[in-house]
Parts: structure tokens; sequence; C-alpha cells
């Protein structure tokens, strides 16, 4: 198909790619937007930081100056007036000069030339203190003359100037800083900017883009449509005609299966009735062997004892077990044959026990031709029609006993698990195998595969397929020729169709 938009005409291929495409850049887009945002962001959030420690520096060099001076005022204060206030600010202004410039030099460790500033000041404060505290001393000891003479022309004075000097030098640095700080900042922001700008420039380019292809896009599909609609009308008259002609076939086939299914009752009920005569039978012989082996024990051979207590009823059980499945299939052939249809009655299925009533019904032939049958314990239950799924089962089982290599013993395997809200059954093997060419040919009416040496007529795996089909499931199978085969039947786990849909 091909797509036309404005003149351009574009295959299905070219259009898929022209959309992928278009979606792909967006994302691309919004990728790289994120990233370069992200990127920004992580960027700016470190010229924060540095312009912050910048202040916090700022904060340290007037703190740090600012108890120089507070320190020199209050000798200044003492020389002129004893007050005891006057020594406890004193003191406690000098003890805090020494962390104060212990935290500037940690503020300053990254910058060598604020660190050879730190230094020089704290050589000036080691002697500014010397000076402080030697005019102190003299107060103290009442020799306020001394110390007055002392002050006079003591180098105070000059080392405050120094240390402001130095102060200020710190700061101007810092300054420096901040200003180269608050620009890259500043620039880091417009690049942002700038960034989500073109970013936003382009997803609109390609959103318009991705629309005007969807809309054109959305008219074809509406062209499609229409046409679609057109010929499903042209297509209602062929089908009624077809719906006809499959319903007068499908009369055909409801009287043949009601006149066959009719002639085998008769037998069927002569044989259920035989049956139970022999099972009396087989019980009066049972007693009749009891009375013998008490009265007379060396009349009584062990093979009659065997036969009579053993085998008689095992067999019979296998005759009635498979006289009553057949009655099953030949009630539901006559309800087909008198309804028209058969109504789909979901119930709780226990597949491991239905597995096993299978392998009972079918355990003359598994004995008779050697073959091991395993049934997973734990198989998954299912809600579907009995009937059905005893006929897909049965039929595949049978068929792989059926299908046996002569002379070795056979191995069938019943697996099952749970997928999602299906129940997958598998049915394994290791008899003849199928040909790769004949997977599918063997699910036909009418048609098998490999060495036509047992009964049958084809009938069997067509029917169970489509059994599948009604219950909303499918079999398929996988083989090679001499190698065994395992078919696999897929079910709902829950049986969701119409109650009234057919098989």
């Amino acid at each position: 198909m091909r797509r036309s938009l404005r003149g351009i005409t574009l295959s299905d291929r070219w259009f898929n790619r022209l959309v992928i495409g278009a979606v792909t850049l967006g994302f691309v887009l919004l990728v790289a937007v994120g990233f370069v945002a992200t990127s920004t962001i992580l960027e700016n959030q470190a010229q924060t930081r540095w312009v912050n420690h910048t202040y916090r520096v700022q904060r340290a060099i007037g703190r740090y100056r600012g108890l120089t001076e507070r320190a020199e005022a209050v000798r200044r204060g003492l020389l002129l007036r004893s007050d005891a206030g006057f020594y406890q600010t004193f003191y406690q202004t000098t003890a805090e000069i020494e962390p104060a410039l212990a935290d500037l030099r940690r503020q300053t460790a990254d910058n060598p030339r604020q660190r050879q500033n730190v230094a020089y000041a704290s050589a000036l404060s080691r002697r500014h203190l010397f000076l402080l505290n030697r005019s102190i001393k003299m107060l103290r000891d009442n020799k306020r003359d001394a110390a007055i003479a002392s002050f006079n022309v003591d180098e105070a004075w000059p080392l405050i100037r120094e240390i402001r000097r130095v102060g200020a030098s710190m700061t101007a640095e810092e300054d420096r800083l901040l200003a180269i700080r608050n620009a890259e900042q500043r620039a880091s922001l417009a690049r942002f900017y700038i960034t989500l700008g073109v970013a936003g420039v382009l997803l609109v380019l390609v959103g318009a883009g991705s629309l005007w292809i969807i809309i054109h896009y959305t008219r074809d599909l509406a062209r499609s449509r229409d046409e679609l609609r057109r010929l499903n009308a042209d297509l209602e008259g062929a089908v009624f005609e077809r719906t006809a002609d499959l319903q007068r076939a499908n009369d055909e086939i409801q009287r043949f299966a009601y006149i066959v299914s009719h002639d085998l009752r008769s037998p069927l009920v002569n044989v259920m009735g035989f049956t139970a005569e022999l099972e009396s039978g087989a019980q009066r012989l049972s007693a009749m062997i009891d009375r013998v082996e008490a009265k007379a024990p060396e009349l009584a051979d062990q093979d009659a004892k065997v036969a009579a207590r053993e085998d008689f009823p095992e067999a019979i059980r296998f005759i009635r077990a498979s006289t009553e499945k057949m009655d099953r299939l030949i009630n539901a052939i006559l309800r087909l044959s008198r309804e028209g249809r058969r109504t789909i009655n979901p119930e709780k299925l226990d597949m491991g026990a239905l597995f096993r009533s299978v392998a009972d019904a079918l355990r003359h032939t598994i004995d008779e031709r050697d073959v091991d049958l395993s049934i997973e314990p734990r198989l998954p239950h299912i809600v579907s029609d009995r009937l059905a799924v005893e006929q897909i089962v049965g039929n595949i089982v049978e068929n792989a006993i059926k299908y046996m290599v002569p002379g070795r013993r056979g191995r069938i395997e019943v697996r099952g698990r749970i997928e999602g809200a299906r129940a997958i059954f598998e049915i394994a093997d290791n008899g003849r195998g199928i040909e790769p060419r004949d997977h599918e040919r063997i699910f036909d009416l009418f048609r098998r595969s490999g060495q036509q040496d047992q009964p049958g007529e084809g009938i069997g795996l067509a029917h169970t397929r489509a059994l599948a089909y009604r219950l909303g499931g499918t079999i398929s199978v996988e083989s090679e020729l001499a190698r065994g085969a395992t078919f696999r039947i897929n079910l709902p786990v829950a049986f969701t169709g119409e109650q009234k849909a057919s098989i």
C-alpha cells in the first residue's frame, strides 16, 4: 500500500520510517535538553557554592579585623579608666582572635595569594597581641604611668594600620573573585536559556511535522475505511449465498449423523447389556470358585481363580469404561443431529483426573502395546467443555499409542503449565514421529501421513483441531521422523466465548 502526502507518494515502509524517525528525533531532543539542563544546573550550583564561599571569606575577614580593632580600643579604654568590665571584654576579644584567624586560614586554603595574606596577618596579630598583653599586665600591676608611657612609644598603631591594609587587600581579592564568579554564573544561565529556546523551537518543529504526517495519515485511513466499507457491502450478498450453501450441506451432515448414530446405538445397547450379564456371571463364577476353594481346594485351579477374581472384573471394567465413553459420543452426535448445534457447557475440569480417565479407558491397549504413560501430578485446572476436551485428549493419546515403534517400549508423557491466561498441555511420545512437511497435513480432513498400517479414516485430528478452535484454543505438533512427536494443546484457562457457541 502507498500513501500520498501532498503529492508525495510513500510506501508503508518509508512512511513508518518517517514517523519513527520523527518520534526518535523528538525523543533525542528531549534527552539532549535534559542533559544540557542538568549539566547547566550542576554547573550553576557549583558556581553558587563558590559565590557563597566568597561571602563567607569576606565575613571572616571582617570578623578578624573587627576583633583586632576592638582589642585595641579596649586597651585604650583601660589606659584611660580602670574598669572590671573592660578587662572581661579584653580577655574575651583576644581569645577570639586566634580562632578567627584559624577560620580565615581554612576558608582561604584554596587561594595561594590569600594564604600568604593570612600568614602575614597572623604574624601581625601575634606582635599586636604581645603589645596588648604587656600593657594589660602593667595595668594589673598598678603601673599605669609605665603602661601609658609604653603605649605612647610602642608600634601598636602602625600594626593596626598594616592589619587594616592586609584586610582591605584580602577583601579586594575576594571582590575580584566574586565578580568573576558572578559573571560565570550569568553566562551559565544565559547558555541554559539559549539551550531551552533552541530546544523548544526544534520540538515545536518536530511536533508540527509529526502532526502534519499524522493528519494526512488519518485522512488516508478514513479513505481506506470507506473503501473497505464498500467492499464489505459487496461481500454481504456473496456471504449470504455461501451461508445458504453451507446450511444445506450442514443439514445433510446432520441427517447422515443421525442415521449413523442411530445404527451404532443398537449394537452398543447390546454390548452394554451383555456387559452387565458378563459382570453378573463373573460375580457368580467368583462365588462358585470361592465355594469350591472352601470345600475342595485341590479342584480350584490357580489360573481359574485369577481369571474369575481379577481378569474378568478388570476386562469388564475396561469394556464398561469404553462403552460408556462411546455412549457419550453417540449421545453427543444424536444431540447434534436433533438440535443442529450443541451448546458449549463450561465447567471446572481437573485435567489430571480427565487424563487419568482417558488412560483408564485405553488401559487395555496401553498394556497390550507395552507403553508407559506418565501424567504430571499437578496439571492446571481449566474451565471448558468436558466432552470436547475429552475428545481432544482421547484422540491424541490414542494416536500416540497407536503409532508406537514395534519392538521398542513406548513412552508417553503428559505435561501442563499456565502461561498468562492460557493453559498449555503437551503430550509427548517416542513413537514413529511425523515428517515436517506433514505437520499441517495431518490436521486436514481424511488426510493421514506415514505408513498406513493402522485403522482409521483421517477424521480424528481434523475433528480435534476443530474442537480446539471452538473452545478458543489451538493444537500444534513438533516432530521429526523416528524421533517421536509432541502435540501441544493451547486452551484458555477459562472459556470466555458465547455460551451458545456451537461445536
